[in-house]
């Protein structure tokens, strides 16, 4: 059968090494000819800030997950009052949100600096938290010039926030299959992606510097593979969930994935079996539960403050952006049945086959 697809690849500069955020981020300043740098980072970065020569370069630490509009709109006027010529992005997947709202509305170009798997430093999507709804787009302003990867700056992430940020990278190779824009060279970037994470995560949190080298190729591997798919049914939930929930980001992407996977499962074979083979195992569900299990992963929704009482309305909201080309229908009953097993932490190989334990 022809190969007949339409892909498109986006154009972004990566600097990878362990060791040498500083190095790379003073070097990529000067070369972009940066004289009035906006840092966006949290206290806790104080000394790369220092290292990369931006002790004296404006700094915003108003920092919040979702990025509310609030935020974005203060932030955004800093830039503008600042004569801010670029945005420097330092920290995890909240840092890289916060500095492509101000470079959606300015055109500011924006160097990412990732400290978590998050992945949105690769991608040119964009999110806004407002009345309590996460508004996502896609706009090519949003896409980082640059991105620095350097392992040492995860060393002191919490053992919990790696698992579940690692997760969210998976999650990014899993949606990658059946996005609305899902194609081969797509598909071929997750799976290699999700073998490196597979490989690499379980090393991260006993603290393998390797191991995360390893896991950061994989999450950019994975990133750029979602950033050309499109966003699948899995993140449709998540962010429905975070902007109108509160919920954290990582956590409930690393609670929801299985669930999504096993519900698409029997009307994407191709698919999960690709994923299987991926993540080393005859079975998808499995093989993503060993991962989990081996991460000490959280299980349930109701561990990061979700209520079963919000099910209905939760279900409601998700229906609206459900993608059309999910691989299987998908109506209000099963995200109901969906939520109430991921609320709960069932196991989803039970609830959505006919499989016993």
């Amino acid at each position: 059968m022809a190969l007949v697809f339409e892909h498109e690849t986006k154009g972004q500069r990566v600097l990878f090494g362990s060791g040498r955020a500083a190095e790379h981020l003073g070097a990529e300043i000067a070369r972009l000819g940066s004289r009035t740098p906006l840092v966006i980072a949290s206290a806790r970065h104080q000394k790369l800030i220092a290292d990369a020569g931006l002790a004296e370069a404006l700094r915003y630490g108003q920092i919040v997950e979702h990025v509310p509009i609030e935020v974005a709109d203060d932030a955004r006027c800093v830039a503008m009052s600042s004569g801010a010529d670029l945005v420097i992005a330092l920290g995890g997947g909240s840092a890289t949100g916060l500095a492509k709202a101000v470079a959606l509305t300015s055109g500011l170009p924006i160097v990412a600096v990732p400290t978590t798997f998050a992945g949105s430093e690769a991608t040119d999507m964009w999110g806004l938290t407002e009345h309590g709804r996460k508004r996502t787009g896609i706009d090519s302003r949003v896409l980082p010039t640059t991105v620095i990867y350097d392992a040492t700056l995860l060393a002191a992430l919490p053992v919990g926030l790696a698992a579940a940020s690692g997760l969210n990278a998976v999650a990014h190779c899993v949606d990658s299959m059946w996005g609305p824009r899902a194609d081969p060279i797509n598909a071929a970037l997750a799976m290699e992606g999700l073998r490196a994470l597979r490989s690499g995560l379980p090393g991260v949190v006993s603290g393998e510097s390797e191991a995360t080298e390893l896991a950061l190729y994989g999450c950019y591997l994975a990133a750029v593979a979602f950033a050309s798919a499109g966003s699948g049914l899995h993140h449709k939930i998540c962010h429905v969930l975070g902007g109108a929930f509160g919920l954290p980001h990582a956590a409930t992407h690393a609670v929801v994935l299985p669930h999504v996977l096993a519900f698409n499962a029997p009307n994407a074979r191709a698919a999960v079996e690709r994923i299987a083979t991926a993540l080393g195992d005859v079975d998808a569900s499995d093989g993503l539960d060993r991962l989990r299990t081996s991460l000490r992963a959280p299980g349930a929704l109701r561990e990061v403050g979700f209520q079963d009482d919000d099910v209905p309305a939760a279900a409601m909201l998700i229906l609206a952006e459900v993608p059309p080309a999910n691989p299987r229908p998908v109506d209000g009953a099963a995200l109901t049945k969906l939520l109430h097993a991921a609320w709960s932490g069932s196991d989803p190989r039970l609830t959505w086959t006919e499989r016993t334990a």
